[in-house]
């Protein structure tokens, strides 16, 4: 009988730290869960941040060769030909 009653014993305590175990676990579980959310919200703040970097970039880059500088003569005369066209384009629409 005290065999059983050993076994028993063993048998209890052993449930008692599974039932641990998975307690911890779901707190574990919780907490990565938790932190997850944070990483992706910071990764999506950071993807809108690049994506506002890259557009002002590009808007720097318009603006510069628009001013004429030495490196960018071919480029600004491109794009002054090109807004002439869209200009005289607008034009000929209106006199219609």
């Amino acid at each position: 009988m005290s065999e059983v009653a050993e076994i028993i014993d063993s048998l209890e305590n052993r449930i008692e730290k599974l039932f641990t175990k998975i307690n911890s676990l779901e707190q574990d579980s919780v907490s990565l869960k938790a932190q997850l959310n944070n990483a992706a919200s910071v990764m999506q703040k950071q993807s809108d941040e690049i994506a506002s970097l890259k557009s002002e970039c590009e808007s720097l880059k318009m603006a510069n060769s628009l001013l004429g500088g030495e490196e960018n003569k071919r480029d600004t005369k491109l794009k002054i030909n090109s807004l002439i066209r869209e200009i005289d384009h607008c034009i000929a629409q209106l006199s219609d």
